[in-house]
């Protein structure tokens, strides 16, 4: 069995280090429980959002934000976040800089993105970043994984995930939701999807050693 790990937009950006922007409580305290997930794979995975400040789905005010948008691949507005060069953009402290993943994605780039999975560029799911061809080239069965917003990003990632053949564990420490409402229903659609969620790193390595004999 080989296992991947995957942060999935652990930025600041989405943390109340940057409160102007989009910040989840407790963001900015994941990183030590992504770090637990890497040292329990092969390979690690990183994505970032890469937004332009002039973005189709920019909004003035958080109060303007989750409205619907007619674009084919920006469906809410959002407030500006995650611009690069800008404190935002970074990952947090304790987290490998980019180039130091085995894999990066970064997300979002032009002005009429706004992808919230990391697997594909567009919302129809036919641009793909890469991500599941390295994995199914390096022989990857189980990915881990944690990140920034688990009813957004985190949800979407690994639903794709899912649906290409991987087995997929969400590490609830690892991630942090923006509502609790979101959060509840992107758990039940990732368990309904054979996704599994754990809340300890007892509960998750049982499940990995189960999953290794049985291999």
């Amino acid at each position: 069995m080989k296992i991947a790990s995957f942060d999935i937009d652990a930025q600041k950006g989405f943390t109340p280090l940057c409160p102007d922007e989009l910040p989840v409580a407790g963001g900015d305290l994941i990183a030590p429980a992504l770090n637990d997930l890497a040292r329990r794979a092969t390979l690690r995975l990183g994505s970032k959002d890469a937004h332009s400040p002039q973005a189709i789905w920019v909004v003035g005010s958080h109060a303007e934000m989750l409205q619907p948008l007619p674009f084919a691949n920006a469906d809410l507005s959002w407030v500006s976040h995650c611009v690069p060069g800008t404190p935002g953009f970074e990952l947090l402290d304790e987290l490998p800089r980019p180039l130091d993943y085995d894999f990066f994605v970064w997300k979002g780039v032009e002005p009429d993105l706004h992808p919230y999975g990391a697997c594909y560029h567009d919302l129809a799911e036919k641009r793909s970043t890469g991500v599941i061809e390295f994995l199914r080239q390096n022989g990857v069965d189980t990915v881990l994984v944690g990140g920034l917003a688990l009813d957004y990003c985190v949800k979407t990632s690994a639903l794709q995930l899912r649906r290409a053949g991987f087995e997929v564990a969400v590490y609830l420490p690892a991630c942090r939701a923006i509502a609790e409402e979101t959060a509840n229903k992107a758990c039940t659609d990732m368990q309904e999807a054979g996704i599994a969620l754990y809340s300890s790193l007892d509960a998750l390595d049982a499940a990995l050693n189960k999953q290794a004999v049985e291999k």
